[in-house]
């Protein structure tokens, strides 16, 4: 008997694409912005905001490219493992500057970046 996946394929990569064009945009809206105005709307510096800008360009598209190139598959969830990292910061973030309800956002987003990474790691090689 072969061991099964707890989530679907289909909706595994509805969940995929989804957070991947939330990162695109998030990551690209913050590499497109000038530093000043980055600045106003943050208590970060806007040299790490760019830097996260760039992590999450690049992680969107390792959410997505392995797969549908079928090549070095196992990026995936290593790319859905750093959106959890940022996706951690996040929470932390809001809750200090802002309030605990509106970390509920990152907090939803990092869980489906945690689906993805579980539901696709490496099954575990099997011996005869």
């Amino acid at each position: 008997m072969s061991p099964r996946r707890p989530v679907k394929p289909v909706a595994l990569w509805i969940v995929q694409g989804l957070l991947a064009a939330l990162f695109l945009f998030a990551g690209g809206f913050k590499l497109a912005t000038p530093m000043a105005d980055l600045a106003r709307v943050s208590p970060l510096p806007a040299g790490f905001l760019k830097f996260i800008g760039v992590c999450e360009v690049l992680g969107a598209l390792g959410l997505v490219l392995p797969g549908l190139f079928r090549v070095r598959r196992g990026l995936t969830p290593l790319a859905a493992a750093g959106l959890v990292v940022i996706m951690l910061g996040a929470v932390v973030v809001t809750v200090i500057t802002q309030n605990v309800p509106s970390a509920a956002v990152p907090l939803i987003v990092g869980a489906l970046a945690t689906l993805v990474a579980v539901s696709r790691r490496p099954l575990p090689a099997r011996t005869a």
